[in-house]
């Protein structure tokens, strides 16, 4: 007989000429691996990254970028990303398919916002974050390097160091 204890580390039980593996239950971030974020754009393209340039590739559709919009808060850096004004963003709601480039800024975007959500435990002190000027980041704020793929990357370089305490 194996105990809890012995379940959750994974041990296994014989009973006569079969083995079953004991496999505890899904941690519930695990399970939520492909819940739409935003009500929309499936998680798991922003965590497998044969998905992402399939998605990028394809081109995603306008209605993600609206919930990433709404979902996120960075609607001032989402119109920087799209180069559109406020009153134009309308019309990238309603395409079908974005072109590579903006599928893929925009999929970036989304994919270092809900690392600082993770990393910070908050949307809001994600998004205070962003707003705030970074010493890590030369003094730039966060918001103000989102544009382009490399500020990107230094963001995201920047949050794995936070979240791993690596402040040298």
């Amino acid at each position: 007989m194996i105990t809890q204890a012995g379940k959750e580390a994974g041990q296994i039980e014989v009973t006569g000429p079969h083995v079953r593996n004991y496999r505890p239950s899904l941690d519930p971030a695990e399970e939520s691996i492909d819940r739409p974020l935003f009500g929309l754009i499936p998680k798991s393209i922003l965590t497998d990254r044969v998905r992402f340039i399939e998605a990028t590739r394809k081109g995603i559709p306008g209605t993600w970028v609206k919930g990433a919009v709404a979902g996120t808060g960075l609607r001032p850096i989402f119109l920087k990303i799209l180069n559109v004004s406020s009153g134009n963003l309308s019309r990238i709601y309603q395409k079908k398919a974005l072109d590579r480039d903006t599928s893929e800024e925009v999929l970036d975007t989304v994919r270092i916002f809900c690392q600082a959500v993770e990393v910070w435990e908050s949307s809001d002190l994600a998004l205070e974050w962003f707003q705030s000027p970074v010493p890590a980041l030369g003094g730039e704020k966060p918001c103000d390097l989102l544009d382009t793929f490399e500020g990107r990357r230094w963001i995201a370089q920047v949050l794995n160091k936070i979240e791993y305490g690596d402040f040298s």
